[in-house]
Formats: structure tokens, sequence, C-alpha cells
């Protein structure tokens, strides 16, 4: 048996992503990783099968056994995929848990991304030990989000597709779109204020987390906003998917 399994609680997170597929063994009592994370190219196109078949590779590659979590930018009910915003759109209505469990052999469950980043924030992160309404929010191909009451997850709360600006939030707001227009950090800046602005109305939480790689640059756009709730950037950064992945998988 791999050394990495004798450490307690071990057991091993995938993030499912639109550019990369990421996973790495991680100890759900320190809420780190237990050796290097592995990453491969997300296949194109991002059909069931072919990604499928790229989770079994990284699996592999880590040589780590035990059950895992994976994570999917989609609506998950009961191990469902209902949405497909940022994946291939044969997802919807394929059974992810199943589809898994078989590609794997393995003891698998599967969550939205948003959900998962957002948990290991509130249970290794920013969030921890906070209770009222928290919310996360991640920012990279689309928009993301994670809602908490007293620490027990909304799931699928999908907020990045509230209507904002003749379309979806996150055709306004999210990492990518800055990235494709070029924007200045003080107009993405404004972007976001508007968006987190229509979510302060609609929930008036008490943390807004801000998720995603963009908030290890946090201090270039958050200072320019000015909202009514504290914001505060992730401390886990894009660890935080396969980290929250890896607190669903069944533990024996």
């Amino acid at each position: 048996m791999s050394s990495v399994m004798t450490k307690r609680g071990s057991v091993v997170g995938v993030d499912i992503g639109g550019t990369g597929i990421k996973g790495a063994p991680v100890d759900l009592e320190a809420g780190q990783f237990t050796s290097d994370r592995v990453r491969l190219p997300t296949p194109s196109p991002a059909t069931p099968d072919a990604v499928a078949d790229v989770v079994g590779k990284v699996l592999s590659q880590l040589d780590v056994e035990g059950s895992v979590g994976l994570t999917l930018p989609s609506v998950i009910r009961d191990g469902v995929v209902e949405t497909a915003a940022n994946i291939d759109p044969a997802w919807v209505g394929t059974n992810a848990f199943e589809l898994f469990g078989r590609a794997t052999g393995r003891p698998v469950a599967v969550v939205n991304d948003a959900d998962a980043a957002g948990l290991a924030e509130m249970r290794f992160g920013a969030g921890r030990g906070r209770d009222g309404v928290v919310l996360m929010v991640t920012l990279g191909t689309g928009i993301g989000s994670a809602l908490f009451s007293d620490g027990t997850l909304v799931p699928n709360s999908e907020l990045g597709h509230l209507h904002l600006h003749h379309g979806d939030a996150e055709a306004w707001a999210a990492e990518s779109v800055r990235e494709h227009d070029e924007l200045s950090w003080k107009k993405f800046a404004q972007r976001l204020q508007a968006y987190l602005e229509l979510v302060e109305r609609l929930l008036w939480p008490d943390l807004i987390i801000i998720g995603g790689g963009v908030s290890k640059k946090s201090e270039k756009f958050l200072p320019r906003m000015k909202l009514r709730t504290t914001v505060v950037p992730a401390q886990l950064h894009n660890d935080a998917g396969i980290i929250g992945a890896a607190t669903f998988a069944p533990t024996r």
C-alpha cells in the first residue's frame, strides 16, 4: 500500500475544470495535500467518456488507492448532471456517479465545483469558524457560487447565472471576461462590484469569499470595491476544489 494512504484521513480529490483536470491525495484533518498534485489537460471535446478517461490517467499517475471525490462545473442532483453552462452539452442527463464509479473502479462522490471549493474554505480557509450567511464566489471561466447558512451548504446555488446587464452575470464579471476584454483592474473591480451588489441585495450575507485563481491577485481589485458586506480573498486559492472534492469522498 502507498505510504500516502497510511496518513490518517487521506483520500483523493479531483477537480475537473474547463482547461485542466487536477487531482491530489488530501489529509482531511489538515486540509492539505499529502503529495504533489497531478494536472492533465481537459480533453476537447470534453465529453463524459473522454473526461472519465483522463480522470483515470490522473489517478494512475497519483498511484494512491482509495475513494475519490470529484467536481464538475454543473448542477449535480443525486449524481446526475443537470446543467452544462461551461462543459460539453453531452453531460446533461449523465449519471456522473455511475460513470466515474465504472471508470475508476472506486467508491466515488460527485459535487458541483464551487460547492466543493466553498466547503474547503469553510472548513480550512477564510470561512473557518464563521456562522451566519457566508457566500463563496469563484471567478474563473464562469462565476461559481457556494452558499452556507451557519456552516450548512445550500447546494447548487448557481448565482453566476443571475441576470445582469442583459445576460448572465458571469458574461460580465468572470475572470475569463477580464482576460478576453483586457480589462484594467479598476474596470474589473467596477464590474465585480455591480455583481456583488446584486448578490448582496438578494442574500444580505455576513461574509463574501472571493475564490478562483484571480484571488491570488486580490490586492489589485478588492481594495477598489465598497460593499456593506465584508469581502475577503480565499486562502486555499486553486487548491480549494481538490480539497473540497476530497471532503465529499466516501470514507470507509
